[in-house]
């Protein structure tokens, strides 16, 4: 959300999803804006009174890709095919990609590559009318919870980069407390919304585990 952003933080990695202003999803958005502005991150998540939860999960999840497109759009210049030559949160968590249709059988490429794959794919999504209607009266597709808690999912491994590879960055920049803030939020989000969903590795102890290697 705006709000949880300095100056610095205008930069964005790929294009703003707008929900669009006068829509019921704009009236949701808002009113998640004002209830986190209040500093009650859980309060902040509980789905409001008489609301569709497949809606106040798709208006959440534009606005979670809007603040990592912001907080990653703020450290690309350290970012690099040089400094972060495999996409991981630490020497023992590497991610590959696919995406299941262009890229089928997972590839290993570098952070910012890889942030560029899933960021593009996840634009996709959110503006694919058939699994995030924008228009009330449209239902949501049978599978739209899977959709979202697998963007969900690999959203969280930007996170994991940030923290793990660049936060001595976000600290320079002083932009700790915005990324504590999205990320602490994201957190209780999948947590009380999606019924406890694990998010692949719902915290960075993903980066104490064994060396492993993990795909789509």
């Amino acid at each position: 959300m705006s709000f949880l952003f300095g100056s610095r933080s205008s930069k964005t990695f790929k294009p703003k999803k707008n929900i669009p202003e006068g829509s019921h999803q704009y009236e949701l958005l808002k009113h998640a804006e004002a209830t986190l502005g209040s500093g009650n991150l859980r309060q902040a998540v509980m789905l409001p009174e008489g609301e569709d939860l497949n809606e106040w999960i798709a208006v959440n999840t534009v606005d979670f890709f809007n603040q990592i497109n912001m907080l990653y759009g703020t450290i690309t210049e350290f970012c690099t095919e040089t400094s972060c030559s495999v996409m991981s949160a630490g020497p023992r968590y590497e991610y590959h990609w696919a995406d299941g249709t262009n890229i089928k059988k997972p590839i290993k490429c570098s952070a910012p590559k890889y942030i560029d794959y899933l960021m593009t794919w996840v634009q996709d999504q959110l503006d694919d009318e058939t699994l995030f209607p924008s228009k009330i009266g449209v239902p949501f597709p049978k599978n739209f919870m899977s959709v979202a808690k697998t963007i969900l999912k690999r959203l969280f491994r930007v996170y994991a980069h940030i923290y793990h590879q660049h936060f001595d960055s976000v600290m320079q920049l002083q932009e700790e407390a915005h990324l504590n803030t999205s990320f602490k939020h994201f957190i209780f989000f999948v947590q009380v919304r999606l019924s406890n969903y694990s998010v692949g590795v719902l915290s960075l102890q993903c980066i104490l585990k064994p060396p492993f290697t993990h795909a789509v």
